[in-house]
């Protein structure tokens, strides 16, 4: 058996105004920062870590860096946790997008499985690549827990894909920033203990997710 602690990174100021971050390297605000300093002490005081994995953008390996410090580790870079590339969308706000690529945005909303942003990923190239991060990293840590540190995109890729659900089931996972997801893989099985929960962020002063833009 294998634990894997999925967790999502804190907030950035893209998340706080609405602004389409991808593999656009950006860092956690205050409020993220603090966020990720909360979740470290959750994942310490509920799991035994041996190993803390993370996406190679600064906003999560600034997420990471907060748990490994609690648990006395150091981060993995883990390059199948990077976030989708939304391509030319990147850096944009949804209401631009909308205006640019009209068809394109009500289509991500209504059937994400069937976009291909411009001159970026779909959602099928995100699930290959991390699906194949979570089957190698089960395999490296056999009978152990591990915490992968990811981004709204691919969480909720993987977590669908654990979950049996296919891509155009994007929307139907949530994944606020901070949020941590816990799946275990035992005798050939995905079982999915926890997802999106945000309890150790109660004290926090956090937003909700917007309304209008599921990206």
């Amino acid at each position: 058996m294998t634990r894997i602690i999925l967790v999502r990174h804190g907030q950035t100021a893209w998340n706080k105004v609405e602004r389409i971050r991808g593999q656009v390297d950006i860092t956690l605000d205050e409020t993220g920062l603090a966020q990720a300093e909360a979740t470290a002490r959750r994942v310490a005081e509920d799991w035994q870590p041996c190993a803390v994995y993370s996406s190679p953008l600064r906003r999560a390996i600034q997420t990471a860096n907060a748990i490994a410090q609690q648990l006395g580790q150091e981060v993995r870079p883990e390059p199948g946790l990077l976030d989708i590339s939304f391509g030319e969308w990147q850096g944009l706000t949804p209401d631009e997008v909308a205006d640019r690529w009209p068809a394109v945005a009500v289509a991500w909303q209504k059937a994400p499985d069937t976009v291909r942003f411009p001159g970026g990923e779909s959602l099928d190239d995100v699930k290959q690549r991390g699906m194949a991060a979570v089957r190698a990293l089960i395999e490296r840590h056999t009978g152990e827990e591990i915490v992968a540190v990811g981004h709204t995109v691919v969480n909720r890729v993987i977590m669908c894909a654990v979950l049996g659900l296919d891509n155009a089931d994007h929307w139907r996972i949530g994944q606020n920033t901070c949020a941590i997801n816990v799946f275990r893989w035992q005798d050939g099985v995905y079982y999915v203990e926890t997802m999106n929960d945000t309890c150790h962020l109660r004290q926090l002063d956090c937003p909700r997710p917007a309304a209008l833009w599921r990206g």
